[in-house]
């Protein structure tokens, strides 16, 4: 990895490793303000859902204006409670969570000055609809676009291959392989691990496809999900999947084809050697997106 790609990537995992604590704290925000409504901590949450994130939206609002023109937190005996800030315990996680909320937001902003220094970005990426400076960070540091000589293997580093099984990629035991490494004595060993890179497919099947969704049925991408969501629902060997199935087959189709489009693209940029997907090589398909122009 080149040294701008390795501090990129040392940005952006830093960056989502501030989201995921200041989501981690406002949970426990959450949970310590629903006891004293009589419910009791359950299961933990990985992310806020609709009703929580407007209840963090109301402490965060509250905390601003008690905390308007101060430097520091109210001691114990100057702090007035309501109804939401209740405790000065509270108010003390408050004040933590908007400390990460400030970092967490600073480190994102700053990546926009790294990514101007790579051609797919300010050649392309800015451009797509739905892919930010965020997730543009996370495909440039996590990506050698150097080592995709095909279009299947950025497919396959993403999780986005079908397995031997006929299943797409997954962490089931039998889609697991034997991984070469050198262990702490310097010695070549084997190990079963997974055939993907987990960071780049949860982002990109699990943010980016939803993004494209959020742009609207004449954004690229969503269309490219409409229009095979469309194609499952009105094909007999689909009929028996559920919505829900038919609609992740769809989110998956969406980003492999935004894959294809960023290999072309971005093989061009380097001047690297491009070779066509599988199914216009050998199947004769029409080209898809930046490829028929290739």
């Amino acid at each position: 990895m080149d040294e701008k790609r390795a501090e990129l990537r040392a940005m952006v995992r830093g960056a989502y490793d501030l989201q995921k604590t200041r989501i981690e704290q406002g949970n426990r925000i959450l949970a310590a303000w629903k006891v004293r409504l009589g419910q009791q901590p359950g299961e933990s949450e990985s992310e806020l859902d609709e009703e929580a994130t407007a209840t963090l939206a109301e402490m965060r609002s509250r905390y601003k204006r008690l905390m308007d023109g101060r430097k520091m937190l109210p001691t114990f005996d100057k702090f007035e409670p309501d109804d939401i800030i209740h405790s000065w315990a509270i108010l003390a996680m408050l004040d933590t969570y908007e400390k990460l909320w400030g970092a967490e937001s600073d480190m994102f902003r700053r990546l926009k000055r790294l990514l101007d220094e790579h051609p797919i970005w300010t050649e392309w990426l800015h451009e797509v609809k739905g892919c930010g400076p965020a997730m543009a960070g996370v495909i440039i540091s996590e990506i050698d676009i150097e080592k995709a000589r095909h279009p299947s293997s950025l497919w396959k580093y993403a999780g986005l291959d079908v397995a031997g099984d006929g299943r797409g990629r997954s962490r089931r035991k039998e889609h697991l392989v034997d991984v070469e490494y050198t262990d702490k004595d310097g010695k070549p060993a084997t190990r079963v691990g997974i055939t993907f890179n987990p960071f780049l497919k949860t982002k990109l099947v699990g943010v980016l496809a939803s993004s494209f969704l959020k742009q609207g049925a004449d954004s690229e991408y969503a269309g490219v999900y409409y229009d095979y969501k469309h194609r499952l629902e009105n094909h007999a060997s689909h009929a028996e999947k559920s919505k829900g199935h038919r609609h992740n087959m769809a989110m998956r189709y969406a980003i492999k084809m935004f894959l294809l489009d960023l290999y072309t693209v971005w093989r061009r940029l380097e001047g690297l050697p491009m070779s066509k997907p599988y199914s216009e090589d050998k199947l004769g398909r029409a080209p898809h997106g930046k490829q028929a122009t290739a």
